[in-house]
């Protein structure tokens, strides 16, 4: 078998290549947070080649096609441990906790420093592929909150890069607001939330009239 990934719990898995060589495109539809533990990882992107080691940590973008090589070294295969940062935790998460105004930038790989909250975090997962029995699901949100937690913790701009949920599709507003409206929070990170620029948002609250009575927290961007 060229590859195989444990991927019992579907957010949080284990990739594991026991062979030699493995090759593969990938477009993402989420944001990836991973650490490499053993082996090494090359991505080739448009407009650059990155390679990972053991050791290294990366928040890798959605929605951006990139070729993964992935291979044993120093003798051991090619393992790592890799987080899915969906659209739906990450608008979960930023709904409970506040965040400033969102600059546009142009997503590209980040790498991070070596840092004990990710040596500590990371840690604390590998012993759950060793589990015969499904991680409950409330263990896997508190894991995917303190993985976001940390990212915020050592990037002050990190925040830029999770919350763009423009190339994905604009969830059904009504349903968002119906169950976030009493959030203290500002029309424009409403927007953000929902996938829609400010204006945009503003269109569609009004098309849809949703205008709770209650909803006087919500302030002007």
């Amino acid at each position: 078998m060229a590859g195989q990934q444990q991927c019992k719990y579907a957010e949080i898995l284990l990739s594991c290549i026991e062979e030699k060589y493995f090759e593969e495109e990938v477009v993402l539809g989420y944001h990836a947070f991973a650490r490499v533990v053993s082996g090494q990882m090359k991505v080739i992107q448009a407009d650059k080649t990155s390679i990972f080691n053991p050791g290294d940590t990366l928040l890798f973008p959605s929605n951006q096609l990139s070729t993964l090589i992935k291979n044993p070294k120093d003798g051991l295969p090619y393992k790592a441990v890799v987080i899915s940062l969906t659209p739906q935790r990450l608008r979960e998460f930023y709904s409970k906790n506040t965040f400033g105004s969102i600059k546009p930038e142009t997503h590209k790989i980040r790498t991070f420093d070596k840092h004990p909250l990710l040596d500590s975090f990371f840690a604390s997962l590998v012993p759950y592929f060793d589990l015969e029995s499904e991680l409950p699901e409330k263990l896997v949100t508190v894991k995917i909150e303190e993985a976001l937690t940390i990212l915020r913790t050592i990037d002050q701009t990190v925040d830029n890069f999770l919350i763009d949920f423009s190339q994905s599709d604009k969830i059904n507003l009504v349903d968002f607001m119906e169950k976030n409206y009493m959030l203290n929070m500002t029309m424009e990170n409403f927007g953000q939330l929902s996938g829609r620029s400010l204006t945009t948002f503003k269109r569609d609250f009004k098309k849809h009239s949703i205008l709770h009575p209650k909803s006087g927290s919500l302030k002007k961007g």
